[in-house]
């Protein structure tokens, strides 16, 4: 086995290596790496339905999707994720024991008693510190989890806390549980980097794992897989499954209530209500809208071209976009 102490935090980056490693590697791998804050949202789920948007834009938190189905998960530099890439031996998908265990292990070393519970989750005293997914490419199997050690608890409350009345997905939504951190359980004074180590030495010992440094070439490859996909729109907003939009916001010049149905991250149809004042027919901006990506960056290079006052008197083109997203 293959063991890669990944340094790298970069949350496009490391996604994209999990892909590169699986793809192009044969030996079996396992590696270990932590992001900056960043939100990991399954393949499956409309992104937009998992995170509150006004709070990652203020925390310029970046949003990824990986490869993975489940639920949305938020990383920091308090949480360490493991990977393990092996055969699929046909009963190795959603057996999460298998993957889980060296894990549950080494806690027990430190005297703490994890479980795996229910699906996909590991457990102290019924409260989540890891969550855990799988992918099929070919006969491999890529399983990876969180382990929140000293995450920032704020942060992950806040950025995955969505208004539900705005958005109706098509998607697979997550389910949210009480978390924890594994540092509040220790006995003993452990920073994460100890922790990280005496996983990777557990795994090296138990799986007869060497060391494998990335070399050039493979680092080439992963940026310019990070840079064609891991961070552009198109996978981790666009790629999302249908839905419907919908936001309400009163300001000084009035109400305003849009409903959008998005398909590929595209906007398929536009109505805007309100007890607004308008100068200028509303369809107009309606039908422009059709067409265009649902992202801040789209929906405001659309009303730019507009004089937004003409149809929202008393109220700006800032307080306009934000009923958008």
């Amino acid at each position: 086995m293959l063991c890669i102490d990944n340094i790298r935090r970069d949350p496009y980056f490391n996604l994209a290596l999990e892909e590169y490693v699986l793809k192009n590697f044969t030996e079996n791998i396992f590696m270990l790496w932590i992001n900056n804050p960043a939100i990991i949202v399954g393949k499956n789920q409309n992104t937009l339905a998992e995170i509150n948007a006004d709070y990652i834009k203020e925390h310029n938190i970046p949003v990824v999707r990986r490869l993975s189905g489940g639920g949305a998960v938020f990383h920091d530099p308090g949480n360490i994720n493991f990977t393990f890439i092996m055969p699929n031996t046909g009963d190795s998908f959603t057996n999460f024991k298998i993957y889980t265990k060296p894990i549950i292990d080494i806690l027990a070393k430190l005297g703490i008693d994890a479980k795996l519970s229910g699906r996909n989750d590991l457990t102290i005293n019924d409260q989540k510190f890891s969550g855990n997914a799988q992918y099929i490419y070919k006969n491999r199997i890529l399983h990876h989890g969180t382990l929140l050690f000293s995450s920032d608890m704020s942060h992950l409350a806040n950025a995955l806390k969505v208004d539900t009345k705005k958005i109706e997905s098509k998607g697979i939504k997550s389910i949210r549980s009480r978390v924890t951190n594994i540092e509040s359980h220790l006995k003993e004074n452990i920073n994460i980097e100890s922790f990280k180590d005496m996983i990777m030495n557990h795994v090296k010992e138990g799986y007869g794992g060497v060391g494998y440094t990335l070399t050039t070439e493979d680092i080439i490859q992963v940026e310019k897989m990070a840079k064609e996909r891991y961070s552009t729109w198109e996978w981790n907003y666009g790629y999302s499954p249908q839905y419907n939009f919908s936001k309400e916001r009163r300001f000084f010049g009035g109400n305003i209530e849009t409903h959008l149905n998005v398909q590929n991250g595209l906007i398929q149809d536009c109505k805007i209500y309100g007890d607004f004042f308008s100068e200028k027919d509303i369809s107009d901006i309606e039908k422009a809208l059709v067409g265009n990506k649902h992202s801040e960056l789209h929906v405001l290079d659309v009303l730019s071209q507009f004089d937004i006052d003409k149809y929202f008197a008393n109220i700006s083109l800032e307080d306009v976009l934000s009923v958008f997203y």
